[in-house]
């Protein structure tokens, strides 16, 4: 596996337009929002953490659907043949979407530092930073799950109706708080909405706690489910 891991992430890094997509959007939206937001009273720490995390989530989420393409063209079929474990193949994917997620929160951060002027503290800096990248965890596990689902022909629409779902009813760019009561009920079911108060808890009153725990639950019925379809399918091939 580790052999493997070292030649996904080489392939991925080596795509110069997919990682500059990964960090350019994110920091443009952030340039966008953040004078507007902030006019209206919106901390720039807090309009950074909605941002960061859509930059992650969606990055993770691009890694991981790949997959579909993969099996669309029987590559994950031909590595069955290998000594490559299906769970190493797996665990390989997930991983090499927790290295690209990194660049985006690293990217909107340093923007908001450097345009905005936000100063934290070491430990919020770590929040910001390495908390959100570290609550990405279940969104590159869904990556795979729409890859396993997915096919080449729909991929595209399968993953711009769960980033849209995800960040505009999740909350990453519009407070739930002015959502109606259906819509906010709906928008704290969503993993997305638990990644933004991690983004959120660098501002004044910001609390992760709660949102790590239903994290790390998310993460641990997105991966059952991964492996869960990963050998159905290998099972039907």
């Amino acid at each position: 596996m580790t052999g493997y891991l070292r030649f996904e992430t080489r392939r991925t890094l080596r795509d110069a337009k997919f990682l500059l997509f990964a960090v350019a959007l994110p920091v443009g939206l952030y340039l966008l929002m953040a004078d507007r937001f902030i006019d209206q009273g919106a901390p720039a720490s807090y309009v950074m953490g909605g941002v960061a995390a859509f930059g992650a989530m969606k990055a993770a989420l691009d890694v991981g659907a790949r997959t579909a393409v993969e099996r669309g063209i029987g590559w994950q079929r031909q590595l069955r043949l290998t000594p490559l474990s299906g769970s190493g193949y797996l665990l390989a994917k997930a991983s090499v979407a927790m290295v690209v997620a990194l660049p985006p929160v690293a990217g909107v951060s340093l923007v908001a530092a450097l345009v905005s002027g936000v100063h934290l503290s070491a430990g919020g800096w770590a929040v910001a930073v390495l908390g959100v990248w570290a609550g990405t965890v279940p969104f590159a596990l869904l990556g795979l799950l729409i890859g396993q689902f997915a096919t080449a022909q729909n991929l595209q629409a399968y993953q711009g109706a769960v980033v849209l779902l995800l960040s505009f009813v999740g909350g990453l760019f519009i407070p739930v708080s002015t959502f109606p009561q259906a819509l906010a009920t709906v928008a704290k079911v969503l993993p997305s909405y638990w990644l933004a108060q991690v983004g959120h808890a660098t501002a004044p009153g910001g609390d992760n706690w709660q949102a790590a725990l239903v994290l790390a639950l998310y993460a641990l019925v997105l991966g059952a489910a991964v492996v869960v379809r990963y050998r159905r399918a290998t099972a039907r091939a």
